[in-house]
């Protein structure tokens, strides 16, 4: 990042450094011998973007490292809402994150390394960024990890660069040759882990830039009891921000299929029961009667 600035002011442009590390390595600061560096605030001890210095310098660009760092007190909680503000009056930002400080994939870098961290930055606002550069730094672990953590790293930069395609697209007025409309439909049972389904619906609707529908059904003489548990299930997805439609058919496989049908649906996220009776082994289960009638749809299978 600092050899990126570096670069910049040989090239002419005006460069200045907002916020460095607590500890500045002897590499970085030979680099920064030839950077105006404007100096954070202390705020008990946490280094803070001085943002009204740095608006009122007005740089073409400026570098802060520890895009993550939150702050004890100031104009704003987090660094990264002062990155904002900078961007908001003009300003280009050259900003440093590790993979475990990006909020949706803190979680699984955490059991991958087993080491938590608390301050992390929407993604959201990463997928903001105009260029994205993964820096594969050396460091101690097992080799698959390492591996993971790679991978993690280049599907995240995928993503980013394809939201700023889109982003480019819809400011032009311009259609994608060849663009698929994704839709996912996620089908809900009083067994079916539905945060779950819900959670890898969107996860994966977020790469496609598409929507994710739900649906419950509905036997048409269902009991008390059904009834209860599909009002709790409504309650829950609502709450999730998925939109849910209630079905009532005494074929749900027929009236999934139809409802997916008429909706463009091309994923379909189901639940299956591990259990295997003498009914299943005879006449096989819901799901495998799906997957065998969704032609031209995907089926992706949650057990419980």
């Amino acid at each position: 990042m600092f050899d990126e600035a570096r670069r910049r002011k040989e090239r002419g442009q005006d460069v200045v450094v907002g916020a460095l590390q607590q500890e500045v390595q002897a590499e970085i600061q030979a680099i920064l011998g030839g950077l105006e560096v404007i100096p954070t605030v202390d705020i008990e001890g946490v280094p803070v973007i001085d943002v009204p210095a740095i608006l009122r310098r007005h740089p073409q660009v400026c570098v802060v490292d520890g895009l993550a760092y939150d702050n004890l007190w100031g104009r704003s909680t987090h660094r990264w809402q002062d990155v904002e503000q900078l961007l908001a009056h003009g300003i280009n930002v050259v900003a440093s994150v590790n993979l475990q400080h990006i909020d949706d994939q803190r979680e699984a870098v955490e059991k991958l390394t087993g080491k938590p961290v608390s301050e992390t930055i929407p993604r959201e606002f990463l997928s903001t960024a105009d260029e994205i550069v993964v820096v594969d730094a050396p460091a101690e672990g097992a080799l698959p990890e390492l591996s993971t953590l790679r991978e993690m790293a280049l599907v995240l930069s995928a993503d980013v660069i394809d939201a700023g395609l889109q982003r480019y697209l819809q400011a032009h007025d311009l259609e994608p040759a060849g663009r698929s409309h994704e839709r996912f439909l996620v089908c809900l049972t009083a067994r079916a882990n539905a945060d779950r389904m819900i959670a890898s619906a969107r996860q994966s609707a977020s790469r496609f830039h598409c929507d994710v529908l739900a649906v419950y059904v509905r036997p048409s003489n269902a009991s008390g009891a059904e009834l209860k548990e599909m009002d709790e299930i409504v309650a829950n997805v609502h709450v999730a921000g998925a939109r849910l439609d209630v079905l009532e058919a005494d074929d749900p496989v027929e009236s999934i299929l139809r409802y997916a049908r008429s909706h463009g649906v091309t994923q379909i996220f189901v639940g299956h029961s591990m259990k295997n009776d003498w009914r299943t082994r005879l006449w096989g289960t819901p799901v495998s009667r799906l997957i065998r009638a969704a032609e031209g749809m995907d089926v992706r299978v949650f057990p419980h």
